[in-house]
């Protein structure tokens, strides 16, 4: 985590496969409003990096006997042998300020890609469990996370009553089962809803959005209201 006199530090988790996509053009746009407001933005492109998303026994020195992933973890972290990839996206997420997960909404979810990097990374003895506890006792408490992302519906669909249902329902096991339980204070997210269905001016208005929302939340730490409808 960056010192007080040292700019604040954003990580952007990407885990979109286009690069020319307009989810990664929204990453960019958020990663730029970022640097605007005085920080220092990490990126982490999890298909450009071929990204391994299985947490698996490979990831660990030497196995006996059943493998127990989450214990295999603890040992791991308390040992200094997590695998060296799984490690250096570790160094770099306690080190961040803020984190901002980026992607678009496949099965009203995170892409595989995305949740096989919380699985490897979140590990725990390093950011819950071990010395640490859970919620506002684990490692990240005191900093910050949001979610930035695309749908293939509507705004519409996404409200309670519409097709799909309240957004937040897709998203409480997100931010209360991954982001809080690790300690982060969560951001209302950033959302653009049907970018395929847009035309080129809505979707450079939709980006500006993005901007203006992002920057409102940095501009003010307390803010939770960063929503795009």
């Amino acid at each position: 985590m960056s010192t007080s006199d040292a700019a604040p530090i954003a990580l952007i988790v990407h885990a979109h496969p286009e690069p020319r996509s307009f989810t990664t053009a929204q990453m960019t746009t958020a990663a730029q409003a970022l640097r605007d407001a005085g920080y220092r933005v990490d990126v982490l492109d999890l298909y450009a990096d071929a990204w391994a998303p299985t947490l698996a026994r490979d990831d660990f020195a030497s196995v006996e006997g059943h493998f127990k992933p989450q214990a295999e973890q603890m040992r791991a972290v308390k040992d200094g042998t997590l695998d060296a990839t799984v490690q250096a996206h570790l160094d770099r997420l306690l080190a961040a300020d803020l984190l901002v997960l980026s992607f678009p909404m496949w099965w009203f979810s995170l892409p595989a890609v995305l949740k096989g990097w919380v699985d490897r990374v979140f590990a725990m003895g390093a950011v819950f469990g071990g010395e640490y506890g859970l919620f506002r006792d684990a490692a990240l408490a005191g900093r910050r996370a949001m979610l930035l992302f695309t749908t293939g519906g509507s705004g519409e669909s996404f409200q309670p009553g519409g097709a799909f249902g309240s957004l937040d329902d897709f998203l409480f096991h997100i931010h209360r089962g991954m982001l809080e339980f690790v300690g982060y204070q969560v951001l209302d997210p950033v959302v653009t809803y049907g970018p395929a269905h847009m035309t080129d001016q809505e979707r450079a208005a939709a980006l500006e959005t993005v901007r203006e929302s992002i920057t409102l939340v940095t501009a003010d730490p307390r803010s939770r209201d960063a929503s795009l409808v």
